[in-house]
């Protein structure tokens, strides 16, 4: 995982040769407590705020459009067309497309984002996955849908965990009637879950190789220069932005 500083924070992977960024809280135009770079229209930031945070994100990639979704922690995957660069969708929390020059973005504040891509560049894919994702496999089923519909298999594909919840942080109280069983064996204090390595089991279950997978291993409840909405409401704040990681395929020369 590298960290860039320039035209604003962001880390890339060298796994990934597609455009793409996971992005701070750093380098945008929003207030407190979105300050600076909330990337979401669904926590009470100012939507000319958003916008132009999108659009700065967007232009440090280096890319020309943007789609992104409504998230609503379920299972639902939009297969990205021209029709869905317009306007924001409600009820998705995956996305894959094969349209150059766009953008796909995932809006998390302690969620992972897992980014996608197959080593020629031919697809991408980007997934919302916080505990209830791990729950519905949308990992899993994200994959089989880049295979029936793409063509494309597991073994070609190239998988980044994001900066998100650590084990450190990941706490679950209910674990029991919450987490099926298999999960309670990442258990590693209690009450604690490593959801990065939960998220790693279901990429090598659905099939990619384990070579091909890195985990950011940044916490985002721990790191400050990540939004995190646990943070923010253990200070009693809770509000804050949403952080943002991208992914798409370059423009057509």
């Amino acid at each position: 995982m590298r960290l860039h500083t320039t035209p604003i924070p962001h880390y890339t992977s060298p796994l990934l040769t597609v455009p793409h960024g996971m992005f701070t809280r750093a380098g945008g135009t929003s207030s407190a407590p979105y300050a600076s770079l909330n990337l979401s229209h669904h926590v009470g930031d100012a939507q000319e705020q958003v916008l132009a945070n999108r659009a700065i994100a967007l232009a440090a990639i280096g890319l020309g459009r943007l789609v992104a979704v409504h998230q609503v922690h379920g299972d639902r995957i939009l297969r990205v067309d021209e029709q869905h660069t317009r306007q924001e969708h409600q009820g998705y929390d995956a996305l894959i497309s094969a349209l150059p020059d766009t953008g796909l973005l995932i809006q998390q504040a302690d969620c992972q984002a897992v980014l996608l891509a197959t080593p020629d560049a031919g697809i991408v894919a980007a997934i919302h996955c916080g505990w209830r994702g791990n729950v519905l496999n949308l990992i899993g089923k994200t994959i089989h849908c880049l295979h029936t519909d793409y063509g494309v298999a597991a073994s070609a594909l190239t998988a980044v965990i994001s900066p998100s919840l650590g084990p450190c942080c990941g706490e679950c109280l209910h674990y029991r009637t919450e987490l099926p069983a298999w999960m309670h064996d990442f258990q590693v204090r209690p009450n604690y879950f490593d959801f990065w390595a939960i998220s790693r089991r279901q990429l090598l279950d659905a099939g990619v190789p384990a070579g091909n997978i890195e985990v950011a291993g940044l916490c985002t409840r721990c790191d400050p220069q990540f939004f995190s909405y646990r943070r923010a409401s253990k200070t009693g704040a809770g509000t804050t932005g949403r952080n943002g990681s991208m992914i798409g395929l370059p423009a057509i020369p």
